[in-house]
């Protein structure tokens, strides 16, 4: 999760979170090197008095300041398509999970199981224990297995909401009496933090989002306790 005074992106915790960080990078780096050949053009400007004929009109400076910004542009827009077509692709999911947004809280339905499904609270911050995060922890984490395709389908029941963890590279707006939906593979174990990203009312900032990837064998233990408890 995030820490004070960090500058970057969260750790990836998902293949597609991989390419949107790899892609962060290219595209600053190509705007790293526009930014400092303008620099340099415009300290030229001004620190010297002295004129190229050849540059005041010239077809060929004029072909390649319009060629170049071209190719830039396709450097950065095909990378960004095959990430726009990977976050969209849902192959074969071993799980499928229905997340609801309510004012002010989630609700998170199993589809492949019976009778398992719960809703998660903020935990009030006189009630967290050593350890547990303020504003982000809840009475109950979506656990999956990781390691394994999970379709997420969310919606709202009363006003718009925004399904939101960065370090699985998903934000997904939650729309009452639409169903959108999205997949992703935890690549490791943890806990992965996110929030509501949609001005959904007064206690907006109170309704988090805690993903919890376990291995398999620990999911299948989880399930059946939940199902036999409820």
């Amino acid at each position: 999760m995030a820490h004070p005074t960090q500058l970057g992106f969260q750790d990836a915790a998902s293949p597609v979170m991989e390419e949107l960080l790899n892609f962060h990078d290219h595209a600053l780096m190509i705007v790293f090197l526009i930014s400092v050949l303008v620099l340099y053009i415009i300290v030229a400007m001004v620190a010297t008095k002295l004129t190229n004929k050849n540059i005041l009109d010239s077809q060929e400076i004029e072909i390649i300041w319009t060629v170049l910004p071209a190719i830039i542009l396709i450097s950065i827009a095909l990378p960004s398509l095959r990430i726009l077509y990977l976050m969209d692709e849902i192959n074969d999911p071993h799980l499928t999970i229905k997340a609801v947004g309510h004012q002010w809280y989630w609700s998170y339905e199993y589809t492949d199981y019976e009778n398992l499904e719960f809703d998660s609270y903020m935990v009030p911050t006189q009630d967290l224990t050593p350890g547990q995060f303020r504003l982000l922890e809840t009475d109950h984490r979506m656990v999956i297995p990781f390691n394994s395709p999970v379709r997420v389908m969310i919606t709202a029941e009363d006003v718009l909401h925004s399904w939101a963890v960065p370090s699985m590279g998903i934000k997904l707006d939650a729309v009452p009496g639409r169903l959108n939906q999205t997949a992703f593979i935890a690549s490791r174990p943890g806990v992965f933090y996110g929030q509501c990203s949609e001005i959904c009312g007064a206690n907006h900032s109170f309704m988090p989002i805690v993903v919890e990837a376990v291995p398999l064998e620990h999911f299948e233990n989880w399930s059946y306790l939940m199902i036999k408890d409820a």
